[in-house]
């Protein structure tokens, strides 16, 4: 009887079961985690009583009333406080929309759109320039009562490595939709799940996100972008932008702005219009950034010297600092180039047009005026804004033919009085960068012409003339002299930085050339003489390729740096790029702080720019190998796509890279390159020679040599990854017998201490 009563009393004082709109209600109060714990905690449910409580739990959130979310429950109406977001869209109002970044796919409701409100930038500040679709977020939610945005929120910071965006073609067969991703690593396709497409059609090219794995079929996607169909070969492009990241339009905001900039006039410049300035570029170009002239130096003290002038445009007068088209410009960090297209720097109107030094129109430029003595060595230098008119446009091939007596209708006029001069003084400089000795690499480029259609028409490597180094060698002096004036004014800039190669890559360098018999002094301090020296001892021999390839390799990354360590390279204490800013925002930079140090007018340095430099010569630097890494995919993609029609075909090639899995070959006619299994290579086990650059038969001593030359059959092409597989047809060379190296056996790990860490 006592027993009786007192479970009658306990069941008599414990809290009833909360209805769900109390539980809904507490979640939503709630600014913590919120799960079965803490919502019997609250209640006061205990023992027993947690089984009715959590039946109804799981009832609402089959229900949809609640979403599960890593062991929390949340009300799918509401969001915490802070979370993270992904962008999605850009509104035709530049409103950015965003949406849970988390949001489960297995929740009934969709997931809602954020407006996110962006506070106003402060310089270049990073984490409040307005983020792109794909872009992860860290944001404060607050409730609206706008049906289409129930939420808004601002920006607390921009979280690096957002969503991953991959490129693929999407594939749909009856109800199953899948992704094949563009990337030759990836092992698989991707599942689509329904209302994922976009309404994406079959073989499309799509830009789409990895979706949360849950471990068991194909990992998901969902597509966010359709691109075209990917049997356009104009399209190809477009895979290596998106995967890097690279925006190809501009804002109505930025077009507007340049929209309203104005030619400027001869005020507060001087008017160098007389001077016969030309430009010398390649056929194609559409921008022209650069004009050179020189004549004989007529100053007594300097007989047999010269005076050159390289007159730059003036972009720093159209592009001020903390306008949105800078900001954009130093996102971009510099033009992309394509076969088929080039994704410029800064809008059209200005590469083009304003900034464009069109032959017989006045353009405003930054020019330096260079004296040099007979021997090529600079005794001054000064730099002015000015008003110029370009006297002639010709291409590299028109000048080289009209120097060497093949003039045509242009050029010829210009012969005498504007030719002669420039080659005079560049056969002087010649003599300056031949003492100075800078690294002297033999590195033939090709170059992809394409048919209207976007394919290939045919891969040539253009002659390189003394019009180029001339043109080359008169920009690196106006670049030297950028950088001397700015230190003497002890301005802030940003460097070109080119370190000497690291003590590792010497070891390795020297390690290899052992092997040819070259022998270089065990720690010496490596200089661009010294590898010049190697680079003449090979000229003309079969070894010739490779070494040039190996010394490649043993090179530092030239970077952009607010910090001075010289250019290795060009053998220079002191170097900054000034002589193309339509194409590069580090060039861009130092004309403002040429302007700001000279007290040449509008448009210098900001403060936001000196305090952002480190940080500014990071983006840049960054964007740098973006671009070179989508020009060099696209190059890829494009050459597997014209030899997918020569599959089995032979080809001539030469070993170009050596791995313990295999040889890459590059074929000589195209310069695509491709791979050879090691499991291929018939008749022995090949080991990885490091040292050599060589895979070496165990038994037979067969050697396949970085730069041997080879004959390959094509026996896998993969366009759109850009992958190619070889087959090895030749023989390798003799060689001693290899010993194939033993893995050391796994180490065993000591057993785990339990107790207090």
């Amino acid at each position: 009887m006592a027993k009786s009563t007192k479970k009658a009393r306990r069941a008599e004082a414990a809290p009833a079961i909360p209805s769900e709109e109390q539980i809904l209600q507490f979640i939503q109060s709630s600014t913590g985690k919120v799960g079965k714990r803490e919502i019997s905690r609250h209640f006061g449910i205990k023992g027993a009583q947690r089984i009715p409580l959590k039946r109804l739990l799981k009832d609402m959130t089959e229900r949809g009333l609640l979403e599960k979310r890593s062991r929390r429950l949340q009300d799918p109406t509401q969001l915490p406080p802070v979370i993270v977001a992904e962008i999605v869209e850009i509104d035709a109002d530049g409103e950015v929309i965003g949406q849970p970044a988390n949001w489960s796919t297995d929740s009934p409701a969709d997931p809602p759109r954020i407006l996110i409100k962006m506070r106003k930038a402060k310089g270049h500040d990073a984490a409040q320039q307005p983020p792109g679709p794909g872009d992860r977020v860290l944001i404060r939610v607050a409730k609206t009562n706008d049906p289409d945005y129930p939420f808004e929120a601002t920006v607390i910071r921009r979280l690096e490595g957002g969503a991953r965006r991959i490129i693929g073609v999407f594939q749909k067969h009856g109800d199953e939709m899948q992704i094949a991703p563009v990337d030759r690593k990836a092992r698989s396709n991707l599942a689509v799940a329904p209302g994922d497409d976009h309404g994406a059609e079959h073989g499309e090219l799509v830009a789409a996100e990895l979706t949360r794995d849950r471990g068991r079929g194909l990992r998901g996607a969902r597509v966010r972008e359709r691109l075209g169909q990917i049997d356009d070969q104009r399209n190809i492009s477009l895979i290596a932008l998106h995967e890097q990241g690279i925006r190809d339009s501009f804002s109505e905001k930025i077009e507007a702005e340049v929209a309203a900039l104005k030619p400027v006039t001869a005020k507060g410049r001087t008017d160098v219009r007389q001077v016969p300035l030309i430009t010398i570029d390649p056929p194609d170009a559409r921008d022209h950034d650069d004009a050179v002239w020189a004549e004989a130096d007529s100053d007594e003290s300097n007989k047999g010297g010269f005076r050159v002038m390289v007159a730059i445009a003036d972009v720093s007068w159209y592009v001020r600092p903390a306008s949105e088209l800078d900001r954009e410009a130093r996102e971009r960090g510099n033009s992309t180039y394509f076969p088929d297209r080039v994704v410029p720097m800064l809008p059209e109107r200005i590469s083009n047009d304003l900034c464009s030094l069109r032959e017989n129109e006045d353009r405003p430029a930054l020019a330096v005026t260079m004296i040099f003595d007979k021997s090529g060595s600079k005794k001054s230098h000064s730099f002015e804004r000015v008003l110029m008119r370009s006297h002639a446009k010709l291409s590299y091939e028109q000048a080289q033919a009209a120097i060497d007596g093949n003039a045509d209708e242009d050029s010829a006029p210009l012969v005498e009085p504007v030719l002669k001069p420039l080659w005079a003084a560049y056969r002087a400089l010649d003599k300056a960068r031949t003492r100075r000795q800078p690294l002297d690499l033999e590195l033939p480029e090709r170059k992809v012409l394409l048919k209207e259609d976007g394919s290939i028409d045919r891969i040539v490597t253009p002659a390189r003339f003394d019009a180029h180094k001339l043109i080359e060698e008169f920009m690196i002096q106006a670049n030297v002299c950028a950088a001397e004036t700015l230190e003497q004014k002890r301005s802030p800039l940003v460097y070109r930085l080119h370190e000497a190669p690291s003590q590792e890559k010497v070891t390795g360098l020297r390690e290899f050339l052992q092997t040819i018999g070259i022998n270089l002094a065990k720690g010496q301090v490596m200089k661009p003489k010294d590898f010049n020296r190697i680079l003449e001892q090979v000229k003309g021999k079969e070894t010739e390729h490779m070494v040039n390839e190996m010394v490649l390799r043993s090179q530092a990354q030239a970077v952009y740096s607010a910090l001075d360590a010289g250019h290795f390279g060009l053998n220079l204490r002191r170097y900054a790029h000034f002589t193309s800013p339509i194409r590069r925002y580090a060039d861009l930079l130092i004309h403002r702080a040429l302007v700001s140090a000279l007290n040449l007018g509008e448009g210098g340095l900001s403060d936001d720019d000196i305090a952002g430099l480190e940080q500014t010569a990071e983006v840049i630097s960054n964007a740098e190998r973006r671009s070179m890494a989508a020009e060099r995919q696209t190059v890829d993609r494009l050459m597997a796509a014209w030899l997918s029609e020569h599959v089995g075909g032979s080809f001539r090639g030469r070993i170009s890279g050596i791995t313990r899995a295999g040889l890459f070959v590059r074929l000589n006619e195209t310069g695509a390159d491709g791979f050879v299994p090691a499991s291929t290579l018939l008749g022995d086990y090949f080991v990885h020679d490091e040292a050599a650059q060589a895979l070496v038969g165990e038994k037979t001593g067969e050697t396949f040599r970085m730069g041997d030359t080879v004959d390959v059959r094509l026996m896998e092409v993969t366009p759109l990854a850009g992958g190619l597989r070889f087959e090895m047809l030749s023989e390798g060379r003799k060689g001693k017998p290899a010993e194939r190296r033993r893995r050391a056996p796994p180490k065993r790990r000591p057993p785990k201490r339990r107790g207090r860490r």
